[in-house]
């Protein structure tokens, strides 16, 4: 499957049971609820989807489901989130066997890597299988930015078409297009940042709280695409304190305690990440609740 670089790609959770075992049963339900709702695709084991918890055993596991659950319906793309070249390389190759369309390929972790470096890492991985890759650029999260003039030196692979920009600067979002055209895929990575993006130009959307309100998001980027500004803008404003969640430290918590609110799955996450408590708890579950009672507003 060539995967068209359009529409919501939410960064789905791993579901776990109280014993931080894998929910097989409640990630394909997540699946499925995902799909039922518009979305374009499926990006498996991003932060989100905490795969520096997961075990390489608990990895290929989550992709064996998502391919099986899916079954075709839209791109399933993995996260490539490894220590060293050599496992990022090899699980590239696993991934690939397994039947995924994509990886999304985080930088190294544990390690700030310098321009020469981070070149010849997502080289080595891009020329390890076929699949198409879509570039992690968090500087704010690993430290590693992957800047126009680095991207230019990796556009030399043709199995890199994306990159999911999240710099927190939209010029970038400008200079990419500019720069590269139709030779790269610029995707927002931001979910407080994609009306913004998609007004200049972005089509894609990686999104941690479209787990929670898939629907609403594909339809927020659907009316921004589509150039219907006002609704897309008041369809924002109501999103926004709710996709704020997604851009801190504890976002994967945040949009677990929004799906247990309105899907009822299980907010467990996997130590060292611990459960909201407190305040922080309490305040998350206003936002949620808020969120859900201005839609309804919104929608009469």
């Amino acid at each position: 499957m060539t995967i068209q670089w359009k529409g919501v790609f939410p960064a789905v959770t791993t579901k776990f049971k109280p014993d931080y075992t894998l929910d097989e049963d409640a990630l394909r339900a997540g699946l499925e609820r995902l799909i039922a709702n518009g979305v374009s695709g499926v990006v498996m084991m991003g932060m989100v989807g905490e795969n520096a918890q997961l075990s390489p055993e608990e990895k290929l596991t989550v992709l064996r489901i998502a391919k099986e659950t899916v079954n075709g319906r839209v791109p399933i793309v993995s996260g490539v989130a490894e220590t060293s070249t050599q496992k990022a390389v090899a699980f590239a190759q696993q991934a690939e066997r397994l039947g995924v369309d994509g990886l999304m390929l985080f930088p190294g972790l544990t390690y700030k890597s310098d321009v020469r470096e981070t070149i010849e890492f997502n080289k080595a991985v891009a020329r390890a299988s076929r699949l198409e890759i879509l570039l992690y650029n968090n500087p704010r999260g690993y430290g590693v930015d992957l800047t126009p003039d680095t991207v230019e030196q990796l556009l030399a692979e043709p199995t890199i078409v994306a990159i999911k920009e999240e710099s927190y600067d939209t010029t970038r979002v400008t200079d990419l297009i500019a720069r590269f055209g139709d030779r790269l895929n610029v995707v927002c990575g931001v979910d407080d940042l994609i009306l913004e993006s998609a007004a200049l130009g972005v089509t894609a959307w990686v999104s941690g709280m479209a787990n929670a309100l898939p629907r609403e998001s594909v339809d927020l980027l659907d009316l921004a695409i589509a150039g219907k500004l006002p609704q897309a803008r008041a369809l924002y404003r109501v999103l926004t304190p709710l996709f704020h969640l997604d851009t801190v430290v504890k976002l994967v918590q945040h949009i677990k305690l929004a799906e247990n609110i309105i899907t009822g799955s299980a907010e467990t996450v996997k130590p060292p990440r611990l459960g909201l408590v407190g305040e922080e708890r309490e305040r998350t579950i206003a936002i949620v609740r808020k969120t859900l009672a201005d839609l309804e507003t919104l929608r009469r």
